[in-house]
């Protein structure tokens, strides 16, 4: 009995053990399944969408066997937000949508239509034609039409008078100014001054005008020149006049130096009219996207130019894909028309790349789904969100960071007026503290002078400024009245 009992009591535990095992087992494959949901509650109740892309880097990218990149994590975003499961599937010819010879569409756009897919999660522009026959959503992704080049095809041999680019022509001009103006205070500064010239009679100014413009050469080129400064007020304008030189050539020489580095003053193809004029270069887009429409159908007589040249060319300029024409860029001659802010990815990656500076036809990336479709409003709701969040810009800097040493590097631009205000300003005041300077040592003479010979302060500072700015003249008169005195 105490053996049937005992046996009894290991096939109960037996059993609850088992059930127990089971359930935590089917806990686990439940967990599983909401992980591979993204979290989005239980399996039995989310509606499930048939989702189409198109495999470009960073969009949609295939590594070990799955599929990620910045259109997966948004769909996974979205998916969390809108409680919803998916299933991906790369649209079948490779194409983002166009209408075909005999009407009907193809790529993403084709496959809505005929009921394929549910939403077309990739880099795809919103343009008038697709929205007539599907929905799109907010844009999450802001770009335009640019031009990517190879540097070692745009680059040229440096003009010239290439050292005079650091500053633009007002800098120069401004420069110059500062320059003759200086030159001719220190002059005039020289003469007034007492201290600089006591007896103009009988001594010597050397702060000649020539002498004056050397002065100020010989500080531009940090080298001392004579003749050197004895009174107050010529030293004033002469300390700010090198204070004024050192900074003007520490922002010269950093200027130099960006614009060497930076490369970008090196670029013949700033615009579209730049690349429609070369005879180097052939350049095309992808056939059959909304870039090469917005060409065909742009009034613009630059636009037009370029699609006659692509439709002309099409079988040589027209690639089928994106990695195929960074590829061409990198290998020919070949500049590739396209989504500027694709093309931004493949400038971070490839150093030898770069876009030049014109965008035209801003644009976005949207959802495309079918029309009327109830998820176009809750999936534009979402992406508002996750734009108000921080969220878009976090997967932006997650999938366009730059490899490259020169990512933080900015475009180069010559150095304008604006820029050395400050210093110009400063310089102005030093060159009024001179001139106010030499007119008080001035005055003060006058003053000892007056009480002297007993004549009005305002009649002997008149004498002097008169002696001292009419020197020449006065000394050919005293060598006449001398020389009539003799004979």
């Amino acid at each position: 009995m105490d053996k049937g009992l005992h046996f009894m009591f290991c096939v109960v535990t037996t059993v609850l053990l088992l059930r127990e095992s089971s359930q935590t087992g089917a806990m686990r494959n439940d967990d599983a399944m909401i992980k591979a949901n993204d979290l989005r509650g239980p399996g039995e109740n989310l509606p499930a969408l048939t989702v189409t892309t198109i495999l470009e880097d960073p969009y949609v990218m295939v590594r070990s066997a799955e599929l990620e990149g910045y259109c997966i994590d948004l769909l996974k975003a979205l998916a969390s937000m809108l409680h919803f499961s998916y299933k991906v599937k790369v649209v079948g010819d490779g194409k983002y949508g166009a209408i075909s010879s005999n009407g009907s569409w193809t790529g993403m756009i084709g496959e809505i239509l005929r009921q394929e897919a549910d939403i077309a999660v990739a880099p795809l522009t919103v343009t008038s034609a697709r929205e007539e026959v599907v929905s799109f959503t907010t844009p999450f992704l802001q770009t335009g039409i640019g031009i990517l080049l190879r540097k070692d095809t745009t680059s040229h041999e440096m003009s010239f008078f290439h050292f005079l680019a650091p500053f633009s022509k007002e800098t120069w001009t401004g420069l110059l100014f500062a320059y003759v103006l200086t030159c001719v205070c220190l002059f005039l500064v020289a003469r007034l001054s007492p201290c600089e010239w006591n007896e103009p009679k009988n001594e010597e100014n050397h702060f000649t005008f020539l002498n004056s413009l050397w002065f100020g050469a010989g500080a531009l080129t940090l080298q001392g020149a004579t003749p050197r400064p004895k009174a107050f007020s010529v030293r004033v304008i002469a300390a700010i006049w090198w204070l004024f030189t050192i900074a003007l050539l520490a922002a010269y020489i950093a200027n130099f130096t960006a614009l060497l580095s930076s490369g970008s003053e090196q670029l013949p193809i700033q615009t579209f009219e730049d690349l429609v004029k070369q005879r180097k270069l052939e350049f095309g887009t992808l056939d059959g996207s909304s870039t090469f429409y917005f060409f065909k159908n742009s009034k613009n007589p630059i636009h037009q130019m370029i699609y006659e040249y692509m439709d002309k060319r099409r079988d040589r300029v027209l690639v089928k894909t994106y990695q195929e024409a960074v590829q061409r860029v990198m290998e020919s001659n070949y500049a590739f028309i396209g989504e500027s802010i694709s093309q931004d990815l493949a400038a971070a990656r490839h150093c030898n790349l770069i876009r030049a500076p014109e965008v035209i036809g801003a644009r976005g990336f949207g959802i495309a789904t079918a029309q009327a479709s109830p998820w176009t409003k809750k999936l534009s709701v979402a992406v508002l969100k996750l734009r108000e969040s921080g969220d878009l810009d976090y997967l932006r800097n997650k999938w366009w960071e730059s490899s490259c040493l020169h990512k933080s590097r900015e475009r180069w631009s010559p150095l304008q007026p604006q820029a050395l205000g400050g210093l110009f300003l400063t310089l102005a005041i030093g060159l009024a503290l001179g001139v106010i300077a030499a007119m008080v040592e001035l005055s003060n003479k006058s003053r000892h002078a007056a009480g002297h010979v007993k004549k009005s302060c305002c009649s002997i500072f008149t004498e002097e400024m008169c002696t001292r700015l009419r020197i020449k003249e006065n000394t050919r008169q005293t060598q006449e009245t001398s020389g009539r005195a003799n004979a």
